[in-house]
C-alpha cells in the first residue's frame, strides 16, 4: 500500500511507553525515502504524456503525489517527535544521557542533543547573577525554601552559604536550603525526607 512504511514509523513511536526512546529505524527511513524517489520518478516520466492530453494519467500522477506528501509528513512527524522526546530527556536527566538511551539515538540526534546542551548552558550562564541561573534545578516550584535531608553516606564537612560548617555523617538529619543541597541529593549523598 502507498506510504504504509512511513505510517509504520509513526505507529512505532506511538507504541512506545514509559518515556523510552525506541531505536532509530534507519532501515525503514531509507525504504520510505526510496519509495518517495520512485514515486517522484514515475510522476516525472508521466507528466510529459499527461501534458499531451492522455486523461487517465493525471489522476495517477495526483495519487502518487499525495503518497509523496504523506510520506514526507510521516517522516517529519517521526523525526520531530524523536527530537522533542530527546529535548524532554535533557531536562529530566541533565546534560548526560543514560547509555541505553544514547544507544537508541542516531549520530545526528546525538549531535543535536550536544548542540542543544551547549545552547542551554550558554543561555543559563547569561541570565541571573554570579555566573548564571540553573533552570534545570527545580522543575516544579518548591513549596518551601528549606528541606529536611538525611545523609545516606559519610560525606565530610559541608559549608553553607551563610558560612556555617555542617558535618554530613551517615544517618544524620539536617534542615538545609533546597538550593544548597539539591546537587547532593542528585549525587545520592543526601535523601530528601518528605514530611
Amino acid at each position: 500500500m502507498l506510504a504504509e512504511k512511513a505510517l509504520d514509523l509513526v505507529r512505532e513511536l506511538h507504541r512506545t511507553t514509559g518515556g523510552t526512546l525506541p531505536p532509530y529505524n534507519e532501515d525503514k527511513i531509507r525504504q520510505v525515502l526510496e519509495e518517495i524517489k520512485t514515486l517522484y520518478d514515475q510522476n516525472k516520466d508521466q507528466v510529459h504524456f499527461a501534458a499531451e492530453g492522455q486523461p487517465g494519467l493525471v489522476s495517477s500522477i495526483q495519487v502518487r503525489h499525495a503518497g509523496i506528501q504523506r510520506n514526507k509528513r510521516c517522516l517529519l512527524a517521526y523525526l520531530y517527535n524523536r527530537l522533542e522526546h530527546i529535548r524532554k530527556m535533557r531536562w529530566e536527566f541533565g546534560s548526560v544521557l543514560p547509555p541505553d538511551v544514547k544507544y537508541n539515538m542516531c549520530e545526528h540526534e546525538v549531535q543535536w542533543f550536544n548542540q542543544y546542551n551547549r545552547l542551554l548552558a550558554n543561555y543559563m550562564r547569561s541570565i541571573g547573577e554570579n555566573g548564571g541561573l540553573d533552570l534545570t534545578q527545580d522543575m516544579k516550584p518548591p513549596k518551601t525554601l528549606y528541606v529536611l535531608v538525611r545523609c545516606i553516606m559519610d560525606h565530610g564537612e559541608f559549608e553553607t552559604q551563610d558560612g556555617n560548617v555542617i558535618l554530613l555523617k551517615k544517618n544524620s538529619q539536617h534542615y538545609l536550603l533546597r538550593s544548597e543541597c539539591e546537587h547532593l541529593i542528585r549525587q545520592g549523598v543526601l535523601e530528601h525526607i518528605v514530611q
